[in-house]
């Protein structure tokens, strides 16, 4: 099942066309996406039937722009850091012992087409494959994850490196990548049962048309289980969170000298199996000053 934010109603889409949700269902289910993840068992074993499948319609031409966040209002966003040998390497740190957790404040959620605005000129680019969870996770094993995994989309971690790294030996990774927009979700989200492993998943950044980050899932160094069944042991996780699995090496602070987002770039994130997102960089007429801020 790919299952799509269309204009603020839930979709789903098939070779032959679109579905619905709610006109489909009859108004069983809502046409609100965020609200199926409580209710994922029903809603996708109703997405898998005849039902579903026999009311589909032609999409109306390229559905881009029309494409809003695949989990519009995530309770929780949690993302993984260093989590690519290739990517603790370029950052001159250690592979971690243990998973690396962070969070990305909800508010941070975009579309996956759109205008990225640049607040600082330390703006990075970061292409994730992001889980999500459809059903109440507590203390669960490894075993059990994937099964609490309602499907899987694509992400970019944007990150103002100057903001992250403020503080020095305290840095601010939450604030540093929860600037409006540095959280898009999509452009759908594919149920684990579309691919044919889904712990092996290749994803890919590319900048202007340059390919500048691309590797698997396979080559993780803390799996989808291993971090899903390490988060349930400390916090719940609930139907709608989202976490973000990790980067691979080719961000732009790794490059000798480092490279940023700047003006008039177009980012391009693929994840295998779930598609593409599109996004255009643009300056702010007021960028980002915290010392003036503070003054």
């Amino acid at each position: 099942m790919r299952l799509a934010n269309l204009q603020g109603r839930a979709t789903l889409m098939f070779e032959t066309g679109i579905v619905d949700v709610e006109e489909a269902s009859a108004g069983e289910f809502s046409p609100d996406v965020q609200a199926l993840f409580p209710v994922w068992d029903a809603f996708s074993a109703w997405a898998a039937s005849d039902a579903a499948a026999v009311a589909t319609v032609p999409a109306p031409g390229p559905l881009g722009a029309a494409l809003e966040a695949v989990v519009p209002r995530p309770g929780q966003v949690f993302a993984v850091g260093l989590n690519y040998r290739e990517h603790a390497i370029e950052a001159g740190l250690p592979i971690p012992e243990v998973p690396l957790v962070f969070t990305k404040f909800p508010s941070s959620v975009a579309a996956p087409h759109g205008v990225l605005e640049l607040p600082t000129d330390q703006v990075d680019w970061e292409v994730e494959v992001a889980v999500v969870i459809g059903r109440t996770a507590r203390r669960i094993s490894q075993a059990e994850a994937w099964r609490h995994v309602a499907g899987v989309t694509g992400s970019q971690d944007f990150s103002a490196r100057d903001v992250q790294l403020l503080g020095g030996a305290k840095p601010q990774f939450s604030l540093g990548k929860s600037f409006e927009g540095f959280t898009p979700l999509g452009p759908v989200l594919t149920t684990v049962d579309e691919f044919d492993n889904p712990d092996d998943i290749v994803l890919e950044t590319r900048l202007n048309g340059e390919s500048v980050q691309k590797s698997s899932t396979a080559d993780l160094v803390f799996t989808v289980p291993q971090i899903v069944s390490y988060l349930s042991h400390i916090v719940t996780l609930r139907p709608g969170d989202v976490i973000l699995t990790g980067t691979p090496s080719g961000v732009g602070l790794g490059l000798q000298p480092p490279r940023y987002l700047v003006d008039g770039d177009e980012v391009t994130t693929y994840v295998e199996g779930v598609g593409e997102m599109q996004h255009l960089c643009r300056a702010p007429e007021v960028p980002f000053d915290p010392i003036a801020l503070l003054a």
